[in-house]
C-alpha cells in the first residue's frame, strides 16, 4: 500500500473557515503535509474560486485546491467532515456560530480571542496546561500568540505555588502578529527599522494568562505587568518574563524541566537562546537566569505556529488520538 493511499485510509476530513489569512495559510502550509489530515474544504469570502497558491504564493506545486464559493451550511453539512478551524477575525467567530448550524459530530478548533474564556462549551487549547482535558473536548479555543510564549514562562511556577510577587512582562512580536489586514502600523515603511510599544498593561491575552495562572495556584491575585513592542521583523516572538523567586539557578532549571518533561513542543535550554531557533517550528524555548532573587525567563515562539497555526494542529493531534507531534516536525531557518 503506497503512502498516499494510507494517508487517504486513515485521514481525518477538515475544513478551513477564512482560509486567506495569515493562520489560515499557515495552517494550509502544515496541513498539506500532515499524514492523517485530507482538507475537504479551504474557504474564503474574498477569494472564492482562486487556486490557494495565488494568495499563498509559496504553495505553488504543492497543492492545486482552490478557495471554495460553495454556501457554508451546505459545507458544514458534508458527509464525514471531522473537523473545522475558524481563522477570521476577532469577533467573527461568535458570529459564525450564531449564523451556522454545525452538526455536533464535527470538532471544532477557534483561531480567535471569541472563546478563550471557555463559554459556550469550549475548553481552552493550551496543551502544557490541559492537555487531558483537550483530548476528550468537542471544541477547542486556541490561545493567543503572546498568552501562550508567557505562559509557558510562568506555568511551572504557578504550578509550584512559587509566585509570590507579581510579574513583569516585556515581550516583542513580529509583524505577522497584526494580521493581514493593513493598517498604520503594519505598512513596510512605518514597520522597518522601527520599534514601538502598544496596548501597555492593557493588552487581550492578559485574560486567558491570568485565567490560567489562577487555574494553577489557587488564590492567584497577582498583578501581570505586560508591555508588548511591535519588532521590524516578520516572524516570531520573544517574552522576558521576571518575579521574584527565593530557589537557586538549578532549582528553577529542575522545576522547569520536570514540568515540561512530557510535552514534546517546550524545551528548557541552559544557553541564552535567540528567535531564529523557533521561527517556522512549533516550538517553545526557555532560558532561565537569576539574578538578585528575581527569576528571569525568556520565552520564544513563532507567533504563526505555536502561537497559532501549529497549536491549533497540535490540538487536532490529541483531540484525534494522534501522536501530539504528528506534522508538525518542522524545521528552523537557522540562517
Amino acid at each position: 500500500m503506497n503512502s498516499l493511499t494510507n494517508k487517504l485510509i486513515n485521514s481525518i476530513n477538515i475544513g478551513i473557515i477564512g482560509a486567506a489569512g495569515y493562520t489560515g495559510g499557515e495552517l494550509l502550509r502544515i496541513v498539506i503535509n500532515h499524514p492523517n489530515i485530507n482538507i475537504a474544504f479551504a474557504h474564503s469570502k474574498s477569494q472564492v474560486g482562486k487556486p490557494v497558491y495565488t494568495t499563498h504564493t509559496d504553495l505553488l506545486g504543492d497543492t492545486d485546491l482552490t478557495f471554495s464559493g460553495e454556501e457554508i451550511q451546505a459545507l458544514l453539512n458534508k458527509e464525514n467532515l471531522q473537523a473545522i478551524f475558524l481563522c477570521s477575525g476577532h469577533g467573527e467567530s461568535h458570529k459564525f456560530l450564531n449564523e451556522y448550524t454545525v452538526p455536533d459530530t464535527i470538532k471544532i478548533i477557534d483561531l480567535s480571542t471569541d472563546f478563550r474564556d471557555e463559554s459556550n462549551g469550549f475548553i481552552y487549547g493550551l496543551p502544557e496546561l490541559q492537555k487531558e482535558k483537550i483530548k476528550t473536548a468537542t471544541k477547542i479555543a486556541n490561545p493567543g500568540c503572546f498568552a501562550t510564549s508567557i505562559q509557558l514562562a510562568i506555568l511551572p511556577l504557578a504550578a509550584a505555588n512559587l509566585i509570590k510577587d507579581d510579574i513583569h512582562v516585556s515581550a516583542v512580536t513580529g509583524s505577522t502578529g497584526a494580521g493581514q489586514s493593513l493598517s498604520a502600523t503594519t505598512h513596510f515603511t512605518w514597520r522597518n527599522n522601527n520599534v514601538s510599544i502598544y496596548k501597555a498593561f492593557t493588552h487581550q491575552h492578559l485574560t486567558e494568562i491570568k485565567m490560567s495562572l489562577g487555574k494553577l495556584q489557587n488564590g492567584f491575585d497577582k498583578a501581570v505587568n505586560f508591555i508588548p513592542y511591535r519588532g521590524d521583523f516578520t516572524r516570531g516572538i520573544m517574552a522576558n518574563v521576571y518575579t521574584r523567586f527565593e530557589g537557586s539557578l538549578n532549582e528553577a532549571n529542575e522545576l522547569y524541566k520536570s514540568y515540561y518533561v512530557s510535552h514534546p513542543f517546550t524545551h528548557v535550554s541552559e544557553i541564552p537562546i535567540d528567535i531564529k531557533q523557533v521561527v517556522n517550528t512549533n516550538k517553545g524555548l526557555i532560558h532561565l537566569e537569576v539574578h538578585d532573587g528575581q527569576l528571569l525567563i525568556t520565552s520564544i515562539i513563532d507567533n504563526l505556529t505555536k502561537g497559532a497555526s501549529g497549536q491549533a494542529v497540535q490540538n487536532l493531534n490529541l483531540l484525534f488520538g494522534l501522536p501530539e507531534d504528528t506534522g508538525l516536525r518542522l524545521k528552523a531557518p537557522a540562517f
